[in-house]
């Protein structure tokens, strides 16, 4: 039995992913979940894996290809079995990702190969393309579609937007940004001006956070081969309050607010050229060592550009961390549709009151960012209250 090779859905609203690279090539034999190809959706570069064992065959799309969510791409088959036929004329409206009747103007721009600009009355526009065309300041007039059917996408949008500007400032440094780096541009951009950001601060005590990690960090090591990080401590520990705090831990939609039953925590990773939120999941049940497992594994993959699609997919609520870096205090940016993110200090004595008397203590800034559509300033208190009780006391909340 054939099994169709398709463009996966890796996030909510993806409508196309963009084929970086095949791994295995036309007749090549393949086991299933090992990988299979590269592609790019609006969040990462990721590993797609093989569905099935066979072999691959009738391969339709090529490094570059940016192709709408659910069209067939190839097909992994039985040794000695042919991919199978499919109606060539009915092609243009399927690649397409639309059952609308396919005009004869489209078909025929699809076929010219985006000799010229295509009327913007004869061809179809997908919804990320307009945006993007409006923001860019692009004129849809004068678009080349290299789309199926003759559709404008989104990377047409951004190439006659780039392609302009690089000619012009070439030669005044100007750096034409990385697929990964005009992701996080995309991204960032759609939030800071379509989410209604606020912000609340809390500092925090850290003397319990640095003993406990003192007490479990030797016996994780010597068990589980891995190193526990005051970020995996407060990944365990945020999960474990989400819980109380629903609204926190949530996502806006054209319905209104999904609250979820599971907590899923993507993580900021910085990587050569930008930043990905890889995700830990099911991080309210996960033990510390499973969670720091999980956070090495996918940081791995993140910075050898390995990501698989799992790895980025269902995140409920983001952790940055810059501690690292020296960084005191900070805001990030929400990822949507997500409704709150988490911005990590660093952990440095400071001078602060205790029992009324001056004393060093080891503190550390935490800001929440949330969605207003989802939560307000009090839920917002009341969960930094809460983590900040979890970060005094870790005991009582991690096993």
């Amino acid at each position: 039995m054939a099994f169709s090779v398709v463009m996966p859905a890796l996030e909510m609203a993806q409508e196309t992913g963009k084929l970086i690279a095949w791994r295995k090539q036309e007749g090549d034999r393949v086991t299933k979940g090992e990988p299979l190809l590269e592609i790019e959706t609006d969040k990462a570069v990721v590993e797609v894996e093989a569905q099935a064992d066979g072999i691959l065959a009738g391969i339709k799309a090529s490094a570059g290809d940016e192709i709408p969510v659910g069209q067939t791409i190839a097909w992994i088959v039985a040794p000695g079995e042919t991919p199978p036929v499919e109606n060539e004329s009915a092609a243009p409206a399927a690649r397409a990702g639309s059952h609308a009747k396919t005009e004869p103007s489209q078909v025929a721009a699809a076929q010219a190969g985006s000799v010229g600009p295509a009327p913007v009355s004869s061809v179809k526009i997908s919804p990320k393309a307009r945006r993007l065309a409006k923001e860019l300041g692009v004129d849809l007039a004068t678009m080349r579609a290299s789309g199926p059917g003759g559709e404008i996408l989104a990377s047409d949008v951004q190439a006659a937007a780039a392609a302009p500007a690089a000619a012009e400032h070439q030669s005044a440094g100007i750096e034409v940004p990385s697929s990964l780096g005009r992701i996080m541009a995309e991204r960032t951009t759609q939030s800071w001006t379509t989410v209604p950001h606020f912000f609340v601060s809390r500092e925090i005590e850290a003397t319990a956070l640095n003993e406990y990690r003192e007490r479990v960090v030797a016996e994780i090591e010597s068990t589980h081969q891995v190193r526990v990080t005051h970020t995996d401590l407060l990944l365990a520990l945020v999960a474990r309050v989400l819980l109380k705090h629903p609204r926190l831990n949530a996502s806006w939609t054209a319905d209104g607010i999904r609250l979820h039953d599971h907590v899923n925590i993507g993580i900021a990773i910085a990587v050569n050229d930008g930043v990905v939120a890889a995700v830990v999941h099911n991080a309210h049940t996960a033990s510390l060592a499973e969670i720091a497992s999980q956070r090495r594994n996918v940081a791995e993959r993140a910075r050898a550009g390995k990501l698989r699609p799992a790895d980025i997919a269902d995140a409920t609520f983001t952790i940055s961390n810059l501690g690292m870096y020296q960084v005191d205090q900070f805001t990030a940016i929400i990822m949507p549709p997500q409704a709150a993110i988490l911005a990590v200090g660093g952990i440095t004595d400071r001078l602060v009151v205790v029992q009324g008397q001056p004393a060093v203590r080891p503190m550390m800034t935490l800001t929440l960012s949330c969605d207003h559509r989802v939560a307000d300033g009090a839920r917002a208190a009341r969960f930094l209250s809460d983590l900040a009780e979890a970060i005094r006391e870790p005991a009582k909340f991690l096993p």
